[in-house]
């Protein structure tokens, strides 16, 4: 039984530069700071970053794969706060977790937490799934 307060499992996703490009194909978003890490560094980030809607996607993907399929899922938002940082070579972390904020008769209320490499890269996070 979910109760209030209750923290579910952790999730890590990994992310490389081939899924940054994979990414890239299939939306159609080929914004260079998402490829290209000179160009990244020239407009100030301080590497290559991976698209902010890739992080949300994953962070979503645990949020469906709770609440038994996306169908379910009411409500899901988040504010980005950091980028996740994707050098050459190097498979970075995107750990997920959530609390159970509410449970009401036909809700759950979570809220999330989104991390990379150890620092916060979303926030305000939450959901919403039908119980």
């Amino acid at each position: 039984m979910i109760e209030a307060g209750a923290v579910l499992g952790e999730q890590v996703f990994y992310l490389d530069r081939a899924l940054l490009k994979q990414y890239a194909d299939a939306s159609g978003d080929q914004n260079p700071i998402h490829q290209n890490e000179e160009f990244a560094i020239s407009v100030g980030l301080p590497n290559v970053i991976a698209h902010g809607m890739l992080t949300m996607a994953l962070v979503g993907k645990y949020v469906s794969d709770f609440a038994g399929g996306s169908a379910q899922v009411r409500e899901f938002s988040a504010r980005f706060i950091k980028p996740v940082i994707v050098p050459a070579g190097q498979r970075v972390d995107l750990t997920v977790t959530a609390t159970v904020s509410e449970v009401l008769d036909d809700r759950i209320a979570l809220s999330l937490t989104a991390t990379s490499g150890g620092i916060k890269v979303l926030g305000m996070a939450k959901a919403v799934v039908r119980r």
